[in-house]
């Protein structure tokens, strides 16, 4: 689970199915200086990580190089902020151009379809049919010669050597005399027509499903305002939000998002961070405090000075994270590539076979439109798309959720998890103490207590001490003065109060200034830190403080146990306090007083079970655990830290996103599954079918054109499928 340097990413253009896919990772993995290439059928996006990041321009040259040397386009950058719009006004230009095709392909096929005979009807199904096939499919042609060229086959050869050979056929029986013929002329102008309207139409279809999958980037990037307020040399103007650099302040009004990351300098305001923590209730920001990009800003007008902008903001590294994960593949795409390495030769031999079978036992017509039918059928078409497109789907609907998934292989690995380890502090618990508890001496108020220990508190620097001053503000209570303080690090502090001697901290402490608290100390429960207050020598109460269970824990565990997942937690704390806590969870397998370094041994022994396990941190100190599993979860707030330590970030600390996470990847996981299936099913079925098996019992022959319907359809199915991950 270690992360290399940033990938290089660009675009290729001119791929059409899993042949095209392969080819292209072949010749980008050749490539001196690559370490490996992951190529996505769906965004036409290539990623490839290299050796040396010194080299990026010579090797990005390389790979330029290697991929029109196969035919294909490439295309420097994969900015989705400026792809986005080409890629509509693209898809507006081919929808046109295909429009243009109907009419002429449906008079050919009305024509051919009635049986017409009036003079010269031949010579005008040539005329209408030249400009589609030609024209119209002309993709097809390059596309092959560009294939053939280098000694390979793909999607483009099938339908090119299809249509090709109908169409020109179709013109040999239309040009040369009846005389050359032994029957009537062999016209298959439909043939050749709707083939190539079919397949356009399904490219077309397939393209705007494609688009719909990678919609989760163009939201993302959608949350960043295009310009912001800045204060230069006493005055305020608005520049793009490409022109900010790090120590600019920034001015944010009511209503506005905030531009970049940073600290605010002057203001505050009520800030609704929903969009990037996933945190519905808005939260108050001040002087000193942090403010994220892409977050709106509410009640108040503040500044703030930009610490992190362009590529470093937390919203661009979501974004390319987002974006590294939707081009990686999971391993299961592994036999998608299997498969097409050998998949159009062997498609190429069944054509070809069948034409000579029925060219034997039947006739020439039924030979030559079963052989084509093989050919438009058997494109790979939904085998590529079936994983790409779920994978996009999947970690973009995630990144909706607050769940950021690294890659496919993760996805997959977390689907295939049958265990969860969980660290203690700041995963299962909220990470900071709280007062869970007060004993007040009889008649002794219990405001009166919290009032006197937070005036003493309120100087002390111990970490506890923030606990106690903040349950006195919890509960709008004044703070009196405090005069004469003394401190003892790590046992506690005394100080007049209201003319009153005011002594609070550990037993020990109070001990050593002879005040007796035995009476007091009774009764704890094992996990909590008693903290005494003593007032005028007399002790008055005692807070409890511990750790808290976070509160959605217990409902996660148990959702996470229904789903046939074996729970486990892994601490650093002493047994009794790790077992309270675990036992609070639901949790019954517990490893205890742990060092962080010898958790990953943890999770190797979890593992030589023959268990897929993941981690569950804070995705700093439980790095080590993280790394050794087979998928880590940090749960935080979606800083730099958690995300580069972990294949899965849950932006919001809620427990509750592993549950979804792991409903998510397994959803997924079937989703492929189902996909790759109807992929392979349709072809297993498809190409006999084709071949015409059933014709010696129904007579049935399927024609070329309601082939090629039927291979659109594939395609545009196992996208369709993909898509339902958006409701999940």
């Amino acid at each position: 689970m270690t992360h290399a340097a940033p990938p290089l990413r660009f675009l290729v253009h001119g791929m059409h199915c899993a042949g095209c896919v392969s080819r292209v990772e072949q010749a980008l993995d050749a490539v001196d200086g690559t370490v490996s290439s992951a190529v996505n059928l769906a965004t036409h996006e290539a990623r490839i990580r290299i050796a040396d990041q010194n080299s990026v321009d010579v090797i990005q040259e390389r790979c330029r190089q290697a991929i029109e040397s196969l035919g294909y386009q490439f295309e420097a950058t994969a900015d989705h902020e400026h792809s986005s719009g080409e890629s509509e006004q693209t898809s507006a230009s081919e929808w046109r151009s295909f429009l243009i095709l109907i009419p002429p392909a449906l008079v050919v096929l009305v024509l051919s379809m009635s049986g017409a005979a009036f003079p010269g009807v031949d010579w005008l199904l040539l005329v209408l049919s030249a400009p589609v096939v030609i024209w119209g499919g002309r993709g097809f042609f390059v596309g092959a010669w560009q294939a053939t060229r280098h000694g390979t086959a793909d999607m483009n050869t099938l339908i090119a050597i299809g249509t090709g050979i109908a169409f020109g056929v179709s013109t040999a029986g239309v040009l040369l005399p009846a005389s050359v013929w032994a029957s009537s002329p062999p016209v298959y102008f439909e043939s050749a027509v709707m083939i190539t309207v079919f397949v356009l139409f399904g490219r077309l279809l397939e393209e705007r499903a494609r688009r719909r999958t990678s919609s989760a980037i163009d939201h993302l990037l959608d949350l960043q305002p295009t310009t912001a307020h800045v204060q230069r040399a006493e005055i305020v103007v608005e520049l793009p939000i490409d022109a900010l650099q790090v120590g600019d302040v920034i001015m944010v009004r009511p209503g506005e998002r905030i531009p970049v990351d940073g600290v605010i300098v002057t203001g505050q305001s009520t800030i609704d961070e929903s969009s990037m923590t996933g945190e519905s209730i808005p939260v108050l920001r001040q002087t000193g405090d942090a403010v994220i990009g892409a977050t709106t800003n509410q009640s108040g007008s503040f500044s703030f000075r930009a610490e992190r902008v362009g590529d470093a903001t937390l919203l661009r590294q979501i974004v390319d994270l987002v974006r590294d994960a939707q081009t990686s593949k999971a391993p299961i795409a592994r036999m998608a590539d299997t498969v097409s390495a050998w998949f159009v030769p062997v498609i190429l031999l069944i054509s070809v076979t069948t034409f000579v079978a029925w060219a034997l036992l039947g006739t020439f017509e039924q030979a030559f439109l079963a052989a084509v039918a093989v050919l438009v059928i058997a494109c790979p078409c939904a085998l590529g798309l079936a994983t790409p497109t779920a994978i996009m789907v999947a970690v973009g609907r995630g990144a909706e959720k607050s769940i950021l998934i690294r890659s496919g292989e993760a996805l997959e690995a977390l689907a295939r998890t049958d265990t969860i380890a969980f660290d203690k502090t700041g995963t299962l618990t909220r990470g900071q103490p709280a007062v869970t508890g007060i004993v007040c001496a009889e008649e002794f108020p219990e405001n009166e207590l919290i009032r006197l220990a937070a005036a003493v508190e309120s100087r002390s620097e111990h970490p506890l001490a923030d606990t106690i001053v903040d349950a006195a503000r919890n509960r709008a209570l004044d703070i009196p003065e405090v005069t004469n303080f003394e401190s003892v690090a790590g046992l506690g502090a005394t100080g007049t109060v209201e003319e009153r001697n005011v002594c609070v901290g550990s037993a020990t402490f109070l001990r050593r200034r002879g005040i007796a608290v035995d009476e007091f100390a009774a009764n704890a429960t094992v996990g909590q830190t008693l903290v005494f207050v003593a007032v005028n020598s007399q002790v008055r109460g005692r807070f409890e403080l511990a750790d808290e269970l976070r509160a959605e824990a217990q409902n996660a565990i148990s959702e996470l146990k229904s789903l046939n997942l074996i729970c486990v937690m892994i601490s650093g704390d002493a047994e009794p306090v790790a077992r309270s806590i675990a036992q609070a969870a639901g949790i019954n397998d517990v490893h205890a007083e742990v060092l962080p370094h010898e958790k990953a041994a943890v999770i190797r022994q979890l593992q030589s079970g023959s268990h897929v396990v993941a981690m569950a941190g804070d995705g700093i100190n439980d790095s080590p655990a993280l790394a050794q599993s087979d998928v880590g979860i940090a749960l935080g707030t979606g800083t730099d830290i958690a995300m580069e330590a972990a294949d899965v970030t849950l932006a919001r600390g809620d427990l509750r996103l592993v549950v979804e996470a792991v409903r998510l990847a397994r959803r997924t996981l079937r989703t492929i599954r189902q996909n790759l299936f109807f992929a392979l099913v349709f072809n297993s079925v498809g190409i006999p079918l084709a071949a015409g098996v059933l014709y010696p019992f129904t007579g049935f022959l399927l024609p070329p054109m309601f082939a090629a319907a039927a291979m659109a359809v594939s395609s545009v199915s196992v996208v369709t499928n993909s898509l339902r991950l958006k409701h999940f």
